[in-house]
């Protein structure tokens, strides 16, 4: 259904038109399915390549979501699939309930279809869906030093989380990168508030 969400953070603002299709190409999404899972695991070798221009190598080279956790997030009604006309993947997100808000674990794009507005109508389809299930907020974790990283979900009305805020369970996604490798110097959480129930 038609959703909007509009959030201006240092003029920043971030728009959903529904029915989900990225503006300026023949993309839409849909629910994931299990059957998806190798193509996006491609998606995401292939997106995580750009990661060496910045000296981040390690990050290139860690292995997608196996086939099972990604079939899983397909049952539970919490993967989302950038598809274009001929319904071929070309971007992916996946989300998690962390400190009851919905939190992307993951979305990628393919290469070929980045800089095209695909990852952001991906977002954008899971703050409909947090929205829809109650959730305050969307919440991720990223490099605030990468530009198609920390800037860029700036951009779209993000803002970084302080100590201070950080849940426990948030708190914990943040210990289980640092343990996999990921330097917590480099790392912030943020969060985006969603609009509460409209008024009746």
């Amino acid at each position: 259904m038609p959703w909007s969400v509009f959030r201006a953070v240092s003029g920043a603002r971030m728009l959903t038109t529904g029915p989900w299709e990225a503006r300026g190409v023949p993309a839409r999404v849909r629910p994931s399915r299990p059957e998806d899972g190798a193509e996006l695991r491609q998606i995401e070798r292939l997106a995580g390549q750009r990661f060496r221009e910045v000296g981040l190598a390690e990050v290139a080279d860690d292995e997608p979501p196996s086939l099972e956790v990604l079939a899983e997030y397909a049952r539970a009604g919490r993967g989302w699939v950038a598809v274009d006309e001929n319904d071929e993947p070309v971007g992916y997100v996946v989300v998690d309930v962390v400190d009851d808000q919905a939190h992307i674990e993951q979305v990628s794009v393919h290469p070929d279809h980045q800089g095209a507005g695909v990852g952001r109508t991906l977002i954008e389809r899971v703050a409909a869906w947090g929205a829809e299930t109650g959730r305050a907020a969307l919440t991720l974790t990223t490099f605030a030093d990468v530009a198609w990283n920390g800037p860029l979900y700036e951009h779209l009305g993000f803002s970084v989380v302080t100590e201070e805020e950080i849940g426990p369970e948030l708190r914990a996604v943040r210990e289980v990168e640092a343990a996999h490798g990921l330097d917590p110097a480099r790392r912030v959480c943020m969060r985006l508030d969603l609009p509460g129930p409209a008024p009746r």
